[in-house]
């Protein structure tokens, strides 16, 4: 237990923290898991405009610091180009 009142401040610092990133990354999931449902079904409009509608929040992820910079590049990366296999 904190006995000093800045760690005390701290700890209820990284909880309010915990919360709010635990919400964005499972925001930026939930958009990643409509994407991937779109390009599972094979309509390509609708998986780019799920795409178009992902992106933002996943590099807003990146900014926050909740996703990590590359990992994030590869994904919509790799959901680029499916979506390209699909239109083909």
């Amino acid at each position: 237990m904190a006995n000093h009142a800045s760690a005390e401040k701290r700890i209820r610092r990284n909880a309010r923290r915990a919360d709010i990133n635990g919400a964005r990354r499972s925001r930026i999931r939930t958009f990643m898991k409509n994407v991937e449902t779109a390009i599972t079904s094979g309509d390509a409009e609708k998986a780019q405009s799920a795409l178009q509608t992902a992106q933002p929040e996943m590099q807003r992820g990146v900014s926050k610091g909740v996703m990590n910079k590359k990992a994030v590049s590869r994904k919509i990366s790799r959901f680029s180009a499916r979506i390209k296999a699909l239109k083909a």
